[in-house]
């Protein structure tokens, strides 16, 4: 955000931000929960403030649709197609059909 705005982007409403670990996306929602680690305090202590002054919100993605995880983890068959295909447009589709 702070990046686009000295860009002279215009910025209009929150950044939405999608996460699949539901006990991240708790901890950044409510300041009142603990984080047990350091480091994890440190990480989230600028996000919580951001969704706190409503710059930023946070949400749920389900692990099956978070395209992420093709970085990330390893995909194998169906689930591979499916994640891609939220990325990319398969032309091969197009013509089988």
């Amino acid at each position: 955000r702070y990046k686009l705005r000295m860009m002279g982007v215009p910025i209009s409403g929150p950044s939405y931000i999608y996460g699949d670990n539901m006990s991240v996306i708790h901890n950044t929602q409510r300041p009142e929960s603990t984080l047990q680690k350091k480091s994890n305090q440190i990480c989230f202590h600028a996000l919580r403030e951001s969704v706190a002054m409503g710059e930023s919100k946070t949400a749920h993605v389900p692990t099956k649709e978070n395209p992420v995880d093709l970085a990330t983890k390893i995909t194998t068959g169906a689930t591979r197609r499916h994640l891609v295909s939220m990325l990319l447009h398969d032309i091969y589709d197009e013509r089988e059909a």
